[in-house]
């Protein structure tokens, strides 16, 4: 009961001390950081048009998150998701462009499903570096994050390009058939739902199938996963593949929803802003819905603090950057007997009057 206490309130701590500091901030810039927590508030919450932009960037953060949290599970620490994003996006434009696919569901589930093929294939890649190569997967994953990158660029302003994107290199754009609609008419895509289902399917695959288990007894003692003779390997290379897939079925949905073709525009950051969505869910697939949602408020709000008070547009990431490194800090204070910690302080606390009358100073 005490574990699970500390690991709602240690991330809920995290983020109002970074909401207090991004006050401080912004007070040294010359403006009230009441008002702009208000603004905050009211730019991904206000409203109903508010709130289609906050769930509308939930979407990516839920599986770009994922990316994170699954293999974390199996013991290991990928933030690359960025480069799965990107190629994911890159994969369902491409295919979309390459091959005559039908202009309906069917066709969409094709190019998602590339998409998730190209991102997963992507982030195995760290995992089989880690397991049979003994490259860290932390730096792997990051370092082939900008070779994506690079790859995106490189087919977006050549070989896929669309002759007639002038100013704005992209793809060609996706057939309407092929674009994912939004839900009853609003500005929300069923991206959402796509990121809501894939939470609550992780949580369920990690906590009543059998390989579920084995994956969370990989990454909690590997010592006692090699006794038992789970393979180990095979189940970190499927949780770094299914965390990439899900990261580039992201990418899919931000070119199928959003932009409806490859540019420079799907470089958005999600890869990134999802490792702090995945920290401060400590992991939990189903605890990430509620957080992805709070952060896709907050990069939400960016362009009401620029229209009101002329705060850039990008100030939100630092109020992002600042929870990530309290959330980092927080995690230093899990393991802390409080209790005991306390005690110490009280000891050497005012001590009581001495029993022994002490000589007083002539006058």
């Amino acid at each position: 009961m005490r574990h699970s206490l500390a690991n709602f309130l240690l991330p809920v701590g995290a983020i109002v001390a970074a909401l207090g500091l991004f006050g401080v901030f912004v007070w040294f810039a010359g403006f009230s950081p009441l008002e702009v927590w208000l603004l905050l508030f009211k730019g991904a919450f206000g409203d109903w048009y508010s709130w289609q932009n906050t769930l509308q960037r939930a979407a990516p953060l839920m599986l770009t998150a994922l990316c994170v949290a699954i293999p974390a599970r199996a013991g290991l620490t990928v933030i690359g998701g960025e480069g799965a994003v990107v190629l994911g996006g890159l994969a369902c434009a491409g295919l979309a462009q390459g091959l005559p696919l039908p202009a309906n569901t069917a066709g969409t589930v094709m190019v998602c499903l590339a998409a998730a093929a190209a991102g997963g294939l992507w982030i195995t890649l760290a995992g089989w570096l880690r397991q049979y190569r003994g490259i860290n997967e932390t730096i792997s994953s990051l370092l082939l994050a900008y070779v994506a990158i690079g790859l995106f660029k490189h087919l977006v302003e050549g070989p896929l390009r669309d002759p007639s994107s002038l100013n704005k290199p992209s793809t060609f754009s996706l057939a309407e058939g092929l674009r994912i609609g939004g839900i009853a008419g609003s500005d929300v895509h069923w991206g959402l739902v796509i990121g809501v289902l894939a939470c609550l399917a992780t949580g369920l695959w990690m906590r009543i199938t059998p390989s579920g288990f084995a994956l969370r007894v990989v990454g909690g003692n590997p010592r006692a996963a090699q006794l038992v003779g789970l393979p180990a390997s095979k189940l970190i290379l499927l949780a770094c593949a299914l965390g990439g897939a899900c990261a580039g079925v992201a990418g899919a949905i931000e070119v199928a929803a959003v932009h409806t073709n490859a540019n420079a525009a799907l470089i958005a950051g999600y890869g990134y802003a999802g490792i702090l969505v995945a920290f401060i869910a400590r992991q939990h697939p189903v605890a990430i819905i509620p957080v992805a949602i709070l952060f896709g408020g907050f990069g939400a709000a960016g362009s009401l603090l620029q229209r009101r008070l002329g705060l850039p547009d990008a100030s939100v990431l630092v109020l992002q950057g600042i929870a990530f490194v309290l959330i980092l800090a927080s995690e230093a204070l899990r393991d802390v007997d409080w209790k005991t910690f306390f005690a110490r302080i009280n000891r050497f606390g005012p001590s009581e009057p001495s029993p022994i009358p002490l000589p007083q100073d002539k006058p």
